[in-house]
């Protein structure tokens, strides 16, 4: 099983779809918004940025059909500002944030292959457009990782 960034954005020979997804209004939660749409689509890479919205995409992502999902998103690991983990769906708690209307885990099971969640630890989720400098600067390694 992939278990890290690096090992799936070296599997060149495997199509990768990174979807972004939060609330553009609320900081730190439009933190998967915003590396969705920095990202540069490849041979391998592919993005798709659906906001608060994922369930109606559900059918878009099933025809692109990438080997490998990637649900990039705000999440609360309850660590330092920044912080990014790379989970296995079936790992994330089934719980509905405020910007979802279905939790990721539900909406994982959606879907024929397999899907992550890259999650990155908010600092402030609240009323307003930008994103926080910590969380910007993890964003942008993440960016620049897969870019590559």
């Amino acid at each position: 099983m992939i278990e890290t960034l690096d090992s799936i954005i070296k599997e060149t020979n495997k199509k990768k779809l990174f979807v972004g997804i939060g609330n553009v209004l609320k900081s730190d939660d439009g933190v998967g918004v915003y590396i969705s749409n920095k990202l540069k689509e490849s041979s391998d890479v592919q993005k798709l940025t659906v906001e608060v919205s994922i369930e109606n995409y559900i059918g878009k992502i099933n025809s692109l059909n990438p080997d490998v999902l990637i649900l990039v998103d705000c999440v609360d690991y309850g660590k330092s500002a920044g912080y990014a983990e790379l989970l296995p769906a079936e790992k994330v708690k089934d719980f509905t944030l405020n910007t979802h209307n279905i939790s990721l885990k539900r909406i994982s099971e959606l879907f024929k292959m397999p899907v992550y969640i890259l999650g990155i630890q908010p600092e402030n989720v609240q009323f307003g457009e930008n994103i926080s400098e910590t969380v910007l600067k993890a964003a942008n390694k993440l960016i620049n990782k897969i870019n590559h």
